[in-house]
C-alpha cells in the first residue's frame, strides 16, 4: 500500500510544479507560497476532521511537536526556494534539482538515523545523483 501513496504522491508532486509554473506567472513567489500553503493547511485540517483524528493532539509528545515544528519550518522555506526557483527557472531544471533531495535524505538517514546503506541504495543514489546533472547541463 504505501508504493501505491508514493506513486500517488509523486503524480500530484507533478502537477504541482507544472501547476505552479502556469499559476505563479506575474505574481511574487511568497505570495504564490502563501497561497498554496493556505490551501495545503485547509485540506489537511479537513481530512484530520473528517478522519476524526483531531482528539491525538493532546497525546503528542514534546519531542514530537518539536521534530514537526522543525520539519514545518524547513518545508516553509523549502517551498519558498522552490517556488523563488520555478519562477525564475525552467520546470523542466528545477525539479530534477530539486527532486534531488532523495540523495540528501538518503545521506542524512544513513548519518542521523543510523540506516544502514546497501549497494542497492548506494548505486540509486549515484544514478539520481548523475541523472540530475545530467538534466540540468545545458
Amino acid at each position: 500500500m504505501w508504493f501505491l501513496f508514493a506513486c500517488l504522491s509523486a503524480v500530484f508532486a507533478a502537477l504541482t510544479s507544472i501547476l505552479a509554473k502556469i499559476g505563479i506567472e506575474g505574481i511574487s513567489s511568497n505570495l504564490a507560497t502563501a497561497i498554496r500553503t493556505a490551501v495545503v493547511l485547509v485540506m489537511a485540517w479537513a481530512i484530520v476532521l473528517m478522519t476524526g483524528t483531531q482528539n491525538e493532539i493532546a497525546s503528542i509528545s514534546k519531542k514530537s511537536w518539536m521534530f514537526l515544528v522543525l520539519s514545518g519550518i524547513a518545508t516553509g522555506l523549502s517551498w519558498l526556494c522552490y517556488y523563488k526557483a520555478l519562477q525564475i527557472g525552467e520546470a523542466s531544471k528545477v525539479v530534477p534539482v530539486d527532486k534531488f533531495s532523495v540523495v540528501i535524505t538518503m545521506v542524512l538517514a544513513f548519518v542521523f538515523l543510523h540506516e544502514v546503506p546497501n549497494v542497492k541504495t548506494i548505486l540509486g543514489g549515484i544514478f539520481i545523483t548523475i541523472g540530475t546533472f545530467i538534466m540540468i547541463l545545458k
